[in-house]
């Protein structure tokens, strides 16, 4: 929820030139920096801090924030930055407790963090087992965070097929938290992951008591049969406030009714043929469109590539009728990254954030390798770039796994978590993204939407 003034820090000056190119929405030409970093459209690169040596053989993956702290999910644990002057950021503290994916939500004083390969218990230190020990634990930890410099783990929830991502609802009275667990890819050799995996788990955590957490129901989203035998969906993200989520469900984009956030229903569902991997998904803030992401090889390919072409591996744009008695999502656009990257790079659309302009439908998003792209949707018809932010080729001579994991504007600034290379601050400085800053949250969970003022610019 948004909190009293706004935090402003300094903004860099922009030139004449600049102002005149943004007026007119043209992007601000690139610049490349002496360590090979590319930015444009006034975005400026402030900070950058390596991962902890404790996570460093590890991928980072995803990020929450909460007051001046962000919250960096890692496969082997997460990390706890001090962001309060985001040009000098700086560690508080790290978890080592592995269990791969690592996504992590933030309510309050609890983190909730994901566990999708199998260990011999729930504790932190347990050593991993295979995918076909029964016994094997993946699902969901909790961490007690009031102590940002000592986080606790107090509970553990095992799911069905563990977490390969979470997402944040709040509780209908208040008092507790809603957490939906997306995992995919059963199998019958795995004993707690059979197919067909046609549903999510939903965690209810009482505030005064997150060590009662427990799994409440476990609603099947695809009663007649999913695309490609339903193998589960990928993330989800909640706009609480509209009563509705979008489920990226691997074949299939999925609009849910969450007006009972323990009880979600299926109202809308809808394919397309250039999407390998429906992976997240985005509401723009009035919830007449809904951005959804094909990761198209899984994060781990070459795929921002002229071969690959404008429709795949890219964003597709649905708008979003609620006037009837059910809603729709009807195409609209792709948009894909414009400024090819080379074949040693990974790159794909991956996770992002709108940019809170009242008015406007800005969107910030990562692409591995392809780095950080800023996105003008405000046309559903004609989605365009207007700023990046890109380190190019972590290996020129081979393809490997790296780069932006995620990108969100959060308070003022943009975080990128970089896989290999730790957590990345940037600054907008192109005029139209002033008044974003107005907006101060007191959390923020991006697969956890909330509302911004919708008054004219």
């Amino acid at each position: 929820m948004a909190s009293g003034a706004g935090r402003r820090h300094g903004r860099r000056g922009v030139t004449a030139v600049s102002a005149l190119l943004a007026a007119v929405g043209l992007t601000v030409p690139g610049a490349v920096a002496d360590d090979g970093v590319s930015t444009g459209g006034g975005v400026v690169h402030l900070a950058n801090v390596p991962k902890p040596q404790a996570l460093i053989s590890a991928f980072n993956s995803d990020l929450a924030f909460t007051g001046d702290y962000a919250i960096g999910g890692n496969y082997d644990g997460f990390v706890v930055y001090d962001i309060s002057e985001p040009e000098a950021p700086r560690v508080v503290s790290e978890v080592l407790c592995p269990g791969g994916q690592g996504d992590v939500s933030v309510s309050g004083d609890l983190l909730y963090f994901a566990v999708d390969y199998p260990r011999a218990g729930d504790e932190c230190g347990a050593p991993s087992v295979p995918t076909t020990d029964p016994d094997g634990f993946e699902g969901i930890r909790v961490f007690d965070i009031s102590d940002k410099a000592n986080p606790q783990y107090v509970a553990a929830v095992r799911t069905d097929c563990g977490s390969h991502t979470n997402t944040l609802v709040p509780g209908a009275d208040g008092s507790s938290d809603v957490v939906y667990v997306s995992s995919y890819s059963p199998s019958s050799d795995f004993p707690n992951c059979q197919p067909p995996h046609d549903r999510i788990s939903v965690i209810e955590v009482p505030h005064e008591d997150p060590e009662s957490a427990a799994v409440v129901s476990a609603p099947v989203l695809f009663p007649e049969g999913g695309n490609r035998s339903t193998t589960g969906c990928h993330d989800i993200t909640a706009y609480p406030e509209w009563g509705l989520a979008a489920a990226a469900c691997l074949g299939d984009g999925v609009l849910l009714d969450i007006s009972d956030p323990l009880a979600p229903v299926v109202v809308e569902r809808v394919r397309d043929e250039n999407f390998a991997f429906w992976h997240s998904a985005t509401f723009t803030n009035d919830a007449a469109h809904v951005l959804f992401t094909d990761e198209l090889g899984g994060g781990s390919a070459a795929t921002c590539n002229e071969e690959t072409g404008p429709e795949r591996g890219a964003d597709a744009v649905y708008s979003l009728d609620l006037s009837g008695e059910s809603p729709e999502l009807q195409f609209r656009s792709y948009y894909k990254l414009p400024r090819h990257q080379s074949e040693t790079e990974n790159c794909v659309a991956h996770n992002g954030s709108l940019i809170p302009v009242p008015g406007r439908n800005y969107f910030v998003q990562s692409w591995y390798q392809g780095g950080v792209s800023v996105i003008d949707l405000t046309d559903p018809d004609r989605p365009a770039e207007v700023g990046h932010f890109d380190r190019g080729p972590a290996d020129p001579d081979g393809l490997r796994t790296a780069g932006s994991w995620s990108a969100y504007y959060y308070n003022g600034h943009v975080y990128s978590s970089d896989i290999e290379r730790g957590l990345d601050v940037l600054e907008l400085t192109d005029p139209r993204f002033e008044r974003a800053e107005e907006l101060v949250l007191d959390q923020f969970n991006p697969q956890s939407q909330p509302v911004h003022r919708t008054d004219d610019p």
